[in-house]
């Protein structure tokens, strides 16, 4: 699984929006720029995705600049990356190894990768999903100890309803 330079300096961005969540003013395109080591363009770019989401908006005139659209508290990491990238794993994913004129893939039927999809899909989504953007900006998040990811396998494993949930 890769991280895109998007996604990862789009993700800066956000941090740095919520951490001047309660400053009394929205933040520059220059600010954002300078505190993440980016062009004002880049930044201006992320901003605009983000803004077309509807997780930050834009505000006009001398004071203007972004602000989050809602307190870091109740933005998950899950919701930015969706924002601006790709789930690890969806329902088109197949389609892209089509191997006839139907955009099937010749292992359709009998496919044994796509549980490991949607099992990475589940995990990256778990942790994903409950990390705020509040959390990170704060510095607050706890790494997973070493077997917790083994742990989420397991219990995924172990509970059938909830692979066939996943199952596309």
């Amino acid at each position: 699984m890769k991280v895109t330079a998007l996604e990862e300096y789009g993700l800066r961005c956000m941090v740095e929006l919520a951490r001047r969540w309660d400053d009394d003013r929205a933040v520059t395109i220059s600010e954002i720029a300078e505190a993440e080591g980016i062009s004002d363009a880049n930044a201006g770019k992320l901003l605009l995705i983000l803004r077309k989401t509807g997780l930050v908006e834009a505000e006009r005139g001398r004071n203007g600049g972004y602000r989050l659209t809602r307190s870091p508290e109740y933005i998950q990491l899950s919701e930015i990356l969706e924002a601006l990238g790709e789930p690890v794993y969806s329902q088109d994913h197949c389609s892209r190894f089509a191997s006839d004129d139907n955009g099937s893939c010749v292992h359709a039927e009998d496919c044994v990768i796509r549980v490991v999809w949607q099992d990475l899909r589940y995990l990256v989504g778990s942790v994903l999903e409950g990390v705020s953007l509040h959390t990170l900006a704060a510095g607050k998040y706890q790494r997973l100890k070493p077997g917790v990811t083994k742990k989420r396998s397991d219990e995924l494993r172990k509970n059938k309803s909830l692979i066939n949930h996943l199952e596309l």
